[in-house]
């Protein structure tokens, strides 16, 4: 949960507070603190208010709703990543511009506060249009691709209730994806999905499966419904028959990768990521089928195999999202059509995932505009490159704040200490992110930095202790980027697909990997000239 805020009727005042329950509280109490707030601000907006006034406002909401809309990624980066304008990523400008929107009241008994109210909610739909780096270019549609079946499953969903503003196309550079058919502003709807055309567990329960399956012990509603799918699939009757007909025959994710690509990968966290996965899919598996082999006539063995299983397990972590029910639960659903919306990380559509109780539908309202002919995206999730491959079988275009790469350290025990020190893992990412190379900075994580400190005995910035700190960074990627090597001489264009993406991932992670080598470099020299020339 974010900030909350109350509008207090008397004096028309505003209220915007950090709820102490916020998992990161001191930390963005600390930034709140370092922009001159309190985690309770109150702004009066009683009377009319010249522009002046009004932008002041303005920026003071930003700067809070920016700092209260930071996730854990962002957190640890900090103030390192923040630009001159106060952005932290486009990620959290749109988060927070959307936040600010959705608290501003649409009706208010005083008109000298209404047209407060529509100016300044009018100055942050202009901020939201004029986000940086957010892609605005027309999609590039693949005409002699024949979306026949993706066609037939869109007319499926409009026959049962499904509202859409989406074509679905074959678009360059992503496969099949979703193009707006008309020009799409803040808070339109682009796509909305009834409840009765969701795959949800309900189906698993008014099952033939369901008298068995809740017999199995410490089976989960999730595998039950995988289960169901993997015959339901086969349905020639089935209620989703063009659902499951608009499918991949292969979901081509890392789960599916074959020797060569898994070679390929030598040398970066992702291999023993995959594996894992892969063995835990196995080990699943493998205790599944003696229950299920003593049911044959509810789970037939053919459809039971373990390539189906795979195929079944690749489908829900590529296209399953979490949705909220009004009673409360989350489950893990199945949405026809919402799967053909791929994922950026310059999103338009990041709030999703709660049933409206009034139109007992699932809504998908954009946070920025996106203009007929322009594809349009939705948030996965904040994950990194390495998960989004293995589970989804893609590399996000751009540079992902997500991709980091963790070092484990113990906590330094220490009740003097500042909250850096509270975090039980650091990270680095690639140092061209960070705004800040200065020196005590050199576009490394200020967390990461402190521990370090700490761990050589002295917090205070001392000169030697810096190169020390640098020196030992410095050893420990040397390390990484030998275990990396160099760049295959592999003719990319002819090789299988699971090889190109393992290629392109090893490519980014030795790009972040030689950044803060470079930032190490140049780190040390800062200091040794620091050393050479001190300050007067």
């Amino acid at each position: 949960m974010v900030g909350a805020l109350n509008i207090m009727s008397e004096t028309g005042d505003l209220c915007v507070e950090l709820p102490k329950d916020d998992p990161f509280y001191h930390h963005k109490k600390k930034f709140l603190s370092c922009k001159g707030l309190c985690v309770k601000e109150t702004l009066n907006l009683s009377g009319s208010l010249s522009q002046q006034l009004l932008n002041a406002a303005l920026e003071k909401l930003l700067h809070f709703g920016r700092i209260v809309n930071l996730d854990k990624v962002e957190v640890y980066f900090g103030e390192d990543a923040c630009t001159p304008a106060g952005i932290y990523s486009v990620r959290n400008e749109i988060s927070a511009l959307s936040w600010i929107l959705s608290l501003i009241p649409v009706s208010c008994k005083m008109q000298t506060q209404v047209d407060t109210f529509e100016a300044l909610r009018a100055a942050l739909k202009g901020r939201i249009n004029e986000v940086v780096g957010a892609e605005k270019e027309k999609a590039r549609v693949v005409d002699s691709y024949r979306c026949e079946k993706e066609s037939k499953l869109v007319e499926w969903g409009q026959d049962n209730g499904v509202k859409t503003k989406l074509q679905i196309a074959q678009i360059d550079g992503y496969g099949r994806g979703a193009i707006a058919s008309e020009d799409l502003k803040f808070g339109d709807v682009a796509l909305e999905i009834p409840v009765s055309s969701i795959i949800s567990e309900e189906y698993v329960y008014n099952s033939d499966m369901y008298p068995i399956l809740e017999t199995f012990d410490g089976i989960t509603s999730e595998t039950m419904l995988l289960l169901w799918t993997m015959r339901e699939k086969h349905n020639l009757d089935s209620k989703f028959k063009p659902y499951f007909d608009s499918l991949q025959e292969n979901f081509c994710t890392g789960l599916s990768f074959g020797v060569d690509a898994i070679m390929e990968l030598d040398g970066t966290l992702l291999l023993d990521e995959i594996m894992q996965a892969k063995e835990l899919l196995r080990e699943r598996y493998d205790e599944l089928i003696p229950l299920l082999s003593n049911h044959r006539e509810v789970f037939p063995p053919e459809l039971y195999t373990w390539e189906h299983y795979l195929w079944a397990c690749e489908l829900y972590y590529s296209n399953s999202m979490q949705i909220k029910f009004p009673d409360g639960k989350l489950k893990t659903c199945l949405i026809p059509v919402a799967g053909f919306l791929n994922h950026s990380i310059y999103p338009h559509i990041v709030k999703y995932g709660k049933v409206d109780i009034e139109t007992s539908s699932l809504k998908f309202p954009v946070s920025r505009p996106c203009n007929k002919g322009e594809q349009c995206f939705l948030s996965y999730g904040n994950y990194s490159s390495s998960h989004l491959l293995t589970f989804y079988g893609f590399l996000p275009k751009g540079d992902n704040p997500y991709d980091v790469i963790p070092l484990d350290f113990d906590v330094i025990d220490d009740e003097d200490i500042e909250t850096e020190f509270s975090w039980t893992t650091h990270m680095l990412r690639g140092t061209w992110l960070s705004s800040n190379h200065n020196i005590f900075h050199y576009g490394l994580p200020t967390p990461l930095l402190n521990y370090l400190r700490k761990a050589h005995g002295l917090l205070w910035k001392n000169l030697e202790v810096e190169i020390g700190v640098l020196e030992n960074l410095q050893s420990t990627f040397d390390d990484m980027m030998q275990n990396l090597g160099d760049a295959d001489s592999i003719d990319r264009e002819n090789a299988d697909w699971d090889v190109k993406l393992a290629m392109e991932f090893k490519e980014r992670q030795r790009k972040i990997v030689s950044s803060i080598l470079d930032s190490c470099s140049a780190g040390i020299k800062l200091v040794q000239e620091s050393i050479t020339n001190p300050p007067v």
